[in-house]
């Protein structure tokens, strides 16, 4: 791969305007680059808002940027509590939406531009004599549909992954039937308590998938249960065990994310969630009064699972048809860059360490060019912010000439998962350290190296989470004496 700072570079196009997004903005102003941030939406943040009733797990003091705050800082802005908690609303109040107000920054920021195509200029994909050096053109559409072109001299592409979920059925293919605008179709993070209650009042819910955007939608619709008769919850995993997603309950540096998997546990074994494992989805039926029949197998043998609302919470991947003029070198699993994939890959890591990675690891063979925050992530769930701001810390280093900087990369994460720590959850009540959330599809935090579980780990071992009764199969919520549930928001999602 070429170094991007062999060449001037002055003019840096960056793809969305979250958290990473407008840290990238920040550190670029900082080395006397003009920073062109494109936003899809109206306004700075606009994945994390769609999901802003949403409280993450990691506290203020790992979801804000060091040039970011260096910014606010300067025109009297004081950062909210290090401990405290915030929704992803709160994450814009007080932290986004002030960032790209800044005089320095408001100039730089393009609303309503969501970015269609990237390429190099005067050359496609296929040309290689005469390729390196050349600035990028950046094609535009408004909300209107008209077009414009940006020529700049690099690319930060920031812009997540919240908008192409993945699929609900087999393979990795949409099944039949499935159609994200069906009056059964929920979304990944609904607001089950706030503006969309009655939706799911009353109403029997499938809950598909075992990340944290799924234990939200969970915690949720049992405390709703609670309050509201009739109200039904039914959560369908692929594995033969939701022990992952239970993780290590005291033994998580971030207390809130250990009780959410805590308490998720509890549920299930009271009878509050019905549990289907071993579960895949075939193909979606839908009735004439607006339900669904969820029909999928069980080891072999067809199961059909009945519901008026199913929440689609099985993540997320990158736009990549945006990107087919740029000469990508991304690994074939996770599609991540090459070199990041191996650190981040799902299949091997649950917890395990993320090492600090930055503008070296990132570089793409088309100099000049970067993805970074959750979208670097490709597939893979386990983004944390911090990750994503030390990301763009070293890469604007980078375009500025700074190789030293740029290589010097490091992040203090906490561990996570079952990892080993000296933290727990204390005496702190249910209802207290629940008031968490886990979200970083936009907003996380991380050390080593932006996801949900990855950090300071070391070597992960497998470890059995026992929840009474489970097995490969169907099993059936058992009746019991129910209770008053506290809130509790676990998150998923994650921005760029």
């Amino acid at each position: 791969m070429s170094d991007p700072v062999t060449r001037p570079v002055q003019t840096v196009a960056v793809i969305g305007a979250g958290p990473v997004g407008l840290a990238a903005a920040a550190h670029l102003l900082e080395r006397g680059l003009t920073p062109i941030v494109l936003e899809a939406g109206s306004g700075p943040a606009d994945a994390i808002r769609q999901w802003g009733h949403v409280r993450l797990f990691s506290p203020w003091r790992f979801d804000i940027d060091a040039a970011a705050r260096r910014l606010l800082e300067s025109h009297g802005w004081t950062a909210p509590d290090p401990d405290g908690l915030p929704t992803g609303a709160e994450l814009i109040e007080h932290y986004l939406a002030p960032l790209a107000r800044t005089p320095e920054l408001a100039p730089h920021l393009r609303y309503d531009s969501r970015v269609t195509a990237v390429a190099r200029l005067g050359v496609d994909k296929t040309r290689t004599i005469g390729r390196e050096g050349r600035p990028y053109l950046v094609r535009t559409r408004d909300t209107e549909g008209a077009w414009s072109d940006l020529v700049v001299d690099a690319v930060l592409d920031a812009s997540g992954t919240w908008g192409r979920r993945n699929p609900l059925g087999a393979h990795g293919l949409a099944a039949p039937g499935e159609d994200h605008a069906a009056a059964w179709a929920a979304g990944p993070l609904p607001d089950v308590l706030g503006a969309e209650r009655d939706r799911f009042a009353g109403k029997r819910t499938l809950v598909v998938g075992m990340g944290h955007s799924a234990a939200n939608t969970l915690l949720n619709l049992a405390r709703l249960a609670e309050r509201e008769p009739g109200t039904a919850v039914t959560w369908a995993i692929r594995g033969d065990s939701p022990a992952r997603l239970y993780g290590g309950g005291a033994a998580d540096a971030l207390p809130a994310r250990g009780t959410i998997g805590t308490r998720l546990r509890e549920l299930v074994e009271a009878g509050a969630i019905e549990l289907v494992t071993g579960f895949t989805v075939d193909r979606f039926t839908t009735r004439p009064d607006g339900s669904v029949a969820v029909a999928g197998s069980i080891g072999g043998v067809e199961h059909v699972i009945e519901a008026d609302q199913v929440a689609a919470a099985t993540g997320f991947r990158p736009d990549l048809e945006m990107l087919r003029e740029i000469r990508l070198d991304l690994d074939a699993t996770v599609e991540a860059p090459a070199k990041l994939a191996p650190l981040i890959d799902p299949n091997f890591h649950s917890c395990g360490t993320v090492p600090p990675h930055g503008e070296a690891d990132l570089a793409q063979p088309d100099d000049g060019f970067y993805l970074v925050g959750m979208k670097s992530y490709g597939r893979a769930p386990t983004f944390l912010l911090a990750t994503g701001y030390e990301q763009v810390r070293s890469v604007a280093a980078a375009l500025a000439g700074d190789r030293e900087a740029a290589d010097k990369v490091e992040l203090d994460l906490p561990e996570t998962g079952v990892c080993s720590s000296s933290r727990s959850l204390e005496a702190t009540s249910i209802a207290d350290a629940g008031e968490a959330g886990g979200c970083c599809g936009t907003a996380d935090s991380g050390r080593g190296t932006e996801g949900a579980a990855s950090a300071g780990c070391g070597t992960p071992e497998p470890v059995a989470v026992g929840a009474r009764g489970l097995a490969t199969g169907v099993l059936h919520g058992r009746a019991g004496e129910r209770r008053e549930l506290p809130q509790l928001n676990a998150g998923g999602g994650c921005c760029g």
